[in-house]
């Protein structure tokens, strides 16, 4: 699929924020998820699936079940290349803040205007040529059943033409849940699913949601499989710890 000329038409300008990062930035980010990921694999015992299905260059939408406040922290494992994410604006007002968070692939929204501002910055950041996350739910939920999906990360990946990555996430609900503050072991699963296409540009309403439901089923499919992997893979101690807690 072609896609670069489709995002240079979709999203011309390129802001500070959707510039490729710097070698300084790079490092940086590299050395930060090293250090995550240690961490994720010592404490929550992390493994990732699928890393197959993650397209190896160009733009792409993550689209990934959303439970926890680490989900930020373990879809990065999905690949070695910058994720990006948005970030509320008043994060990066500092010259020191704004460099650290965005080496960390975070780019600014501000608040009041996010619909509208949310879809040109990602439409800019993906034809800067990076990896996007969206969490599709929109917010955190309980369960392993997917909840009803919004259209952004579809309408996002039609317009820029890119591929649609749906993910599964278990145990991070466990580790550190909704109204939960401090994060305790266990063990915690990754599966990444097949990548979608979407339709054409100009695709109609009734055709992204078409797409928006086809994601959904697929994030069930990847949250299913990660479901059965963690309870396969869990060691002991984790059971007899969560059971009694």
């Amino acid at each position: 699929m072609d896609t670069g000329a489709g995002l240079s038409a979709a999203a011309p300008a390129r802001p500070d924020f959707a510039q490729r990062p710097s070698r300084a930035q790079l490092a940086f980010y590299s050395f930060a998820r090293a250090v995550v990921l240690a961490v994720c694999r010592a404490y929550w015992r992390l493994e990732v699936f699928g890393n197959q299905n993650v397209p190896p260059s160009g733009p792409y939408v993550v689209a990934p079940v959303h439970r926890s406040n680490i989900d930020i922290l373990v879809v990065a494992g999905i690949t070695k290349r910058r994720l990006r994410y948005m970030g509320k604006d008043p994060l990066f007002k500092h010259a020191f803040w704004r460099w650290l968070f965005h080496s960390l692939g975070g780019f600014p929204v501000h608040r009041g205007t996010i619909d509208r501002e949310a879809l040109r910055r990602s439409l800019q950041v993906l034809a800067a040529g990076e990896p996007l996350v969206i969490y599709p739910e929109g917010t955190r939920l309980a369960g392993p059943t997917v909840g009803p999906i919004f259209d952004g990360a579809a309408y996002v990946a039609t317009k820029a033409q890119v591929p649609l990555l749906p993910v599964g996430i278990a145990g991070s609900e466990v580790a550190l849940g909704v109204r939960k503050h401090l994060p305790k072991p266990t063990k915690v699963c990754v599966v990444v699913g097949k990548p979608l296409q979407p339709p054409p540009r100009q695709a109609s309403r009734a055709e992204i949601r078409a797409l928006t439901e086809e994601l959904a089923r697929a994030m069930q499919a990847a949250q299913d499989e990660a479901e059965l992997l963690r309870a396969q893979r869990r060691p002991r101690l984790f059971r007899r710890k969560e059971l009694s807690g």
